[in-house]
């Protein structure tokens, strides 16, 4: 069974403190991201499953915490799919929009600015803004690493998994439950000697400038001249 975001205080808070000890960004219960695995071309809507790297793929969003235990997982999606579109048609993003979950979910610019989601300035203007995008990019950096300790601890995500979209699917979430388990275990991570602790970092699927305007906007000014101002 795929994990099911906490919605209880405790739970919350707990999240709020161990990324809070991270980098001092305050009120974190969440790192998001998406990252593609690759398929087989399908026989059918092939078109919907390209993504802009140019192969075909199934585009998985994760919520992870500080202990790079995935949170929250949408693994149905085809990889032309934009994350900000998987996000706020997800149960999570709307859940998150009408105020149900205390806390906020740090993303790239490839989400929409908004006072639940904060993501990083595009082009710092300050020393306060640069602070605030080292924090954010540290802080957010589990999200990465998170996928890297996935990928390398299940190899067939690595490689084109060669079965239909929904099969694909029920992998990944298989994947997900396991690596939770694993967490919870505490085995040790997946090592590379040549590189180390594996990341994931994928190009960040920029917005247009008018996406961040509205509140998120005055919710992030404000974080930034109250904990990060220099």
């Amino acid at each position: 069974m795929l994990p099911e975001f906490p919605t209880n205080p405790n739970a919350l808070n707990k999240l709020k403190v161990e990324f809070h000890a991270i980098a001092g960004f305050p009120n974190v219960v969440g790192a998001i991201d998406g990252t593609h695995v690759r398929l087989q071309a399908p026989s059918s809507d092939e078109h919907l499953y390209a993504n802009r790297k140019g192969y075909h793929s199934i585009n998985v969003q994760a919520i992870c915490d500080a202990n790079l235990k995935i949170t929250n997982c949408v693994a149905r999606w085809a990889g032309s799919t934009h994350d900000s579109r998987i996000l706020l048609q997800s149960h999570i993003g709307q859940a998150f929009e009408q105020g149900l979950i205390d806390g906020i979910l740090l993303g790239d610019s490839g989400y929409p600015l908004k006072p639940w989601l904060l993501t990083p300035y595009l082009n710092p203007r300050n020393r306060s803004e640069e602070r605030y995008n080292h924090a954010h990019c540290k802080t957010r950096n589990t999200v990465e690493r998170n996928f890297g300790v996935l990928k390398r601890r299940f190899h067939c995500l690595h490689g084109e998994l060669r079965m239909s979209p929904a099969r694909v699917c029920k992998i990944i979430g298989a994947c997900v439950v396991l690596h939770n388990m694993a967490r919870d275990l505490a085995l040790s991570e997946p090592y590379e000697p040549e590189l180390g602790m594996v990341v994931d970092a994928e190009p960040a699927q920029e917005n247009e400038p008018d996406m961040e305007q509205g509140a998120g906007r005055y919710v992030r000014q404000a974080l930034v001249e109250t904990i990060f101002s220099a």
